[in-house]
Formats: structure tokens, sequence, C-alpha cells
């Protein structure tokens, strides 16, 4: 009887396996490449090396995380757009900086929604409005204030054209102020600009930014999620100063593949990336950073790239910043 047991799951197991479509049966059969269009330790970077071995554990192949930097992370989204659709080259991005860029850039060799294929959100990070500790502000009233009696005098270091550009740019409308703007290379290059007294003020991502916050190296003023977040209760959010009603932004990670991949690997990508956010060490790990899961659907996901693009366009174009 046990022998027949054996026999029937065996079946069973294989039968299981022949009802998937062809593509998911056989993928992934060599190393899978995730693309990070920023250097390492960013809120991306850090994603990567978290979910990658998760990964390699459910499926043997192993993860490669691959860091291009460049042009706002165009240059890696190029690339990903260029490789073959068959699942096994993906790019890990920052999904604000991605709807920005279309309209943030006068030419870009690919379209954000024609030339990739939506495979899963992975999490979301409230921006932190953080400053340098000699910057003499603690709340966004006294920041404004400040901003408004030095034109020009307060500098924000940022990638041009990412989501915290936009971010900055966001509150520069609603506020009536300006600042100047210092490029950078990326998310760890801006915080490490404030953290040295070079810059004055900061949007990023609460993920790689709540460590400096913690040594002392910044000092944090706001975050620009909808509600406090429960592991800061006592720092308020942006859009509960008065006038500032749903100034809502924040590091939203997610994975696009090429145009055109099958759906089959498709949702079963989604499916194991949901599964491992899912996993109280891997939802530890996340929370312990301010940052949540976002579980989406590929067909989800596809829908919030075009609301984003939208709405992050109208902002730019009111700004009158163009890359070219």
């Amino acid at each position: 009887m046990q022998q027949f047991g054996s026999i029937s799951r065996a079946i069973a197991a294989t039968f299981a396996l022949l009802t998937l479509p062809a593509a998911a049966q056989t993928w992934p059969n060599k190393p899978i490449r995730v693309i990070i269009p920023y250097p390492a330790g960013g809120t991306s970077d850090i994603l990567a090396r978290m979910i990658g071995p998760e990964l390699t554990k459910a499926w043997g192949p192993q993860v490669i995380v691959d860091n291009r930097v460049g042009a706002n992370g165009a240059i890696a989204m190029d690339i990903t757009a260029r490789s073959p659709a068959d699942g096994n080259t993906s790019v890990l991005n920052d999904l604000g900086n991605v709807v920005i860029s279309s309209a943030m850039y006068s030419k870009l060799p690919f379209d954000i929604i024609r030339d990739f294929t939506p495979i899963a959100m992975i999490s979301y990070s409230a921006h932190v409005l953080a400053a340098h500790p000699s910057v003499p502000v603690k709340t966004v009233p006294e920041l404004i204030a400040l901003a408004k009696s030095s034109p020009g005098k307060l500098n924000v270091p940022v990638g041009l054209g990412s989501a915290v550009h936009v971010a900055a740019l966001s509150l520069e409308q609603r506020a009536g102020v300006k600042w100047e703007y210092v490029p950078t290379k990326g998310g760890q290059a801006s915080i490490m600009t404030v953290a040295t007294g070079e810059g004055d003020l900061l949007f990023m991502g609460m993920l790689q930014t709540m460590p400096h916050v913690r040594a002392g190296r910044l000092k944090l003023i706001a975050v620009s999620s909808e509600k406090r977040d429960p592991n800061l209760p006592n720092v308020p959010t942006v859009q509960e100063t008065p006038g500032y009603a749903g100034f809502v932004t924040g590091s939203y990670q997610g994975l696009l593949g090429p145009a055109k991949m099958p759906v089959d690997v498709v949702n079963k990508f989604n499916a194991e990336i949901n599964r491992i956010t899912n996993t109280p060490d891997i939802k530890e790990k996340l929370a312990a950073h301010g940052t949540v899961p976002l579980p989406m659907t590929p067909q989800e996901l596809g829908k919030w790239l075009i609301t984003e693009r939208d709405r992050w366009g109208k902002v730019v174009k009111a700004s009158g910043f163009k890359i070219d």
C-alpha cells in the first residue's frame, strides 16, 4: 500500500507538471539576470540582493544582480527592452523613476508601456524628508519659512529626473519656494552629500536613508506616506502640514521584463515574488527599514504604470524641467 501511495503521488505530480503551459514547465533553466539601474547600496540593489537568493532557493538557477548605472536608469531600461523576452532578463527599478522619465527626457530609446512587460510590484516605502543636522529646521513649516526667507540658499542633491527629484519639485510647487538642485549619480550619492554637510536637504527612500538617520548623520523632518509610519510614530507626514493635504510620494520598487514575455512565465515570476515578500523573514527585514510588500498582479501593475505616468507628467510639465 505504501508503494502504491508513492506511485500515486508521483503520477499526480507528473500530471500537475504536464498541465502547466510549456514555457512555465521549463523556465527557468539557466541563470536569471536582474538588472539594477543604480550603484550598490541603493534601495533597488538592496531588494534584489534580499530576494535573489530566495528565488535561487525556489528554482535552482542562480539570480545574478547586474548593476548598470547611468542616465537615471535609462541605460538599464534600454538593455532590458532589447533583451530576449524569455524571462531570463528583467530590471528591478524604482518605478516612479520609470514613469517620470517619459515626461522628463526629451528623447528616450524606449516606451515604458510599449516596450516592457509588467511582472511584479515588490514594495513601497515612503520618501523621507531629511536634512543635515546643521540646517536650523525641525518641521515642514519651519523648512518652508527658511526657504522663503532665503530663496535658492538650500540645495537638494538628486539624481536628475528621478522620483525623489520630482517629489522635491512637487513640494516646491505646493510651497511656492525655490531651492537649488545638485546633480548626483544616485540615491546613495545624494545621501552622502547631505550626510557630509555638502548638501542641505534630501528626499529619499526610507530603506536606504534610515541607517543614516539612526546614526545621527541626517535629521528626519517628515515622511511622505499617507499615514505615519508605525515604526516612527512621532514623525509627522508632509500632508499633515496645513495646506499640503494629499502630498504622498514614495519609492515603488517593481520588476519589468522585455515586451511580449510568455504570459505563463510572467505569472510564475509574479507568484513567486509575491510569495517571497510575504514570508515572515522577508517581511521582517522590509519592515525594519520602513518598507512594506505591495503585491499586484501583472495586469494591476500595468494599469498603475499608466496612471502614475499621467500623474507625474503633469508635475514635470508644470515645473518646466526637461533633460535633453
